[in-house]
């Protein structure tokens, strides 16, 4: 599939041939479903758990008579209700890597691509800027007509002037090739990638 190659500031600059095989494909929500909740749930770091009563190292001794005292009978010291006792139905431990087939995550991608090329894909040349500014960038992006959250994706690195410009937008968010990842990509209006982050994409899936 062919499709036209912009500046940043809008302005044609030729056609690229995208591979069918990864901006071409039928989207399917159920993929992108699984590796989406993938992502996320490996976002997690693990729950810590709570010392409970057994885990408490503290002596099993009986405390205090069973009668007399005046205060209510107790087994030991590790009851909740003593400080340093171990906690009441405290927390578990719990781990979020759950696992996700490569050829499932590498077909999300695709996916995931192969959807912002039917709405919300933009081809760049490049991300050379005369000026490194962020209202250059900003300027860039009016022109170019582009809404909402933008994620920009460039090669096998991004050009320094162009990241430290675009920081400071809100919406806007900058990877190389190697980052790009189907969360990032779907939650964004925009997909914009340059010719070197197309290069790497397709030499990904073909490689």
């Amino acid at each position: 599939m062919k499709v036209k190659v912009q500046n940043l500031d809008g302005q044609e600059a030729g056609e690229l041939e995208l591979n069918e095989a990864v901006f071409g494909i039928e989207p399917r929500a159920d993929i992108l479903h699984r590796v989406v909740t993938w992502q996320l749930e490996n976002r997690r770091a693990t729950a810590r758990a709570a010392r409970e009563r057994s885990d408490v190292a503290r002596t099993g001794k009986k405390w205090g008579r069973q009668k007399g005292g005046g205060t209510a009978r107790h087994g030991d010291r590790k009851a909740p209700i003593f400080i340093g006792g171990g906690k009441a139905h405290g927390p578990r431990r719990r781990d979020f890597d759950i696992s996700l087939n490569k050829k499932i995550r590498a077909l999300g991608l695709k996916m995931a691509l192969s959807s912002k090329a039917q709405n919300g894909l933009v081809i760049v040349d490049s991300l050379e800027l005369k000026d490194g500014k962020t209202k250059a960038v900003a300027e860039a992006f009016g022109k170019a007509g582009f809404n909402g959250k933008v994620l920009v994706i460039d090669g096998e690195q991004v050009d320094g002037a162009f990241q430290r410009a675009a920081h400071n937008l809100p919406g806007v968010d900058v990877l190389p090739a190697i980052g790009a990842n189907v969360y990032d990509i779907l939650k964004h209006d925009t997909l914009v990638l340059t010719r070197a982050a197309v290069e790497k994409l397709e030499a990904r899936f073909n490689g």
